[in-house]
């Protein structure tokens, strides 16, 4: 079966998922991944060594929070944002010992764990490859599955998640490959907004 996780990466994917089946995690960490490698292309300075496998697990510490509180944890207006933080501590907990079992291949864990704990609640980054980790996560909000998924979460239309996208997460974002990306999404995003009406339109209604 052909897929996009490497192969250095797959028993990472193997033990991260049952941590990650909550608040779909797991797809969300899918997207992010794939959007890594994508920014990973752009910028070759980071190490994918450390920004693939950093992704793959940067979320796993939800699953030790209460599931009802979850959604209500993020977004615009959260009743837990305290949550976030514990997350990142329980994710970089678990990470460790993940990375730790992986006997064929030596991670830098130091590193990566150190990237999962704060990769939501510290706003600069510690490294070119901290940079590219935040920015992947960020960018599956651009996608039309993360659109859908926050329309659903926070009960808000498409046009109100992609005013979101545009006043509060791009400017979070920390890299040039992010940042571009991004622009990218908003204008995909921007064409589904009016794709209809403009298909409707005729010669004098403008």
């Amino acid at each position: 079966m052909s897929h996009f996780i490497l192969k250095r990466d797959l028993p990472l994917w193997y033990e991260a998922r049952p941590w990650l089946d909550v608040r779909s995690n797991d797809e969300h960490t899918l997207y992010a991944y794939r959007i890594g490698q994508a920014l990973l292309e752009v910028d070759k300075t980071a190490d994918p060594a450390i920004v693939l496998p950093a992704i793959m697990l940067h979320d796993i510490g939800w699953k030790k929070l209460p599931e009802d509180k979850l959604t209500q944890a993020i977004g615009p207006s959260p009743k837990y944002p305290e949550l976030v933080r514990v997350h990142e501590v329980e994710g970089a907990k678990i990470a460790a010992e993940i990375l730790e079992r992986q006997t064929d291949i030596s991670f830098n864990i130091q590193h990566i764990t150190d990237i999962i704990d704060g990769h939501d609640t510290r706003p600069e980054a510690i490294s070119n490859e901290d940079a590219l980790m935040k920015d992947a996560d960020k960018l599956w909000r651009y996608t039309r599955h993360g659109i859908i998924k926050m329309e659903g979460w926070f009960k808000k239309t498409h046009a109100e998640i992609h005013d979101i996208l545009v006043d509060f997460v791009t400017p979070q974002l920390l890299s040039d490959a992010g940042r571009s990306l991004a622009q990218a999404y908003l204008a995909s995003s921007e064409a589904d907004l009016h794709l209809n009406a403009l298909m409707a339109l005729e010669k004098n209604d403008d």
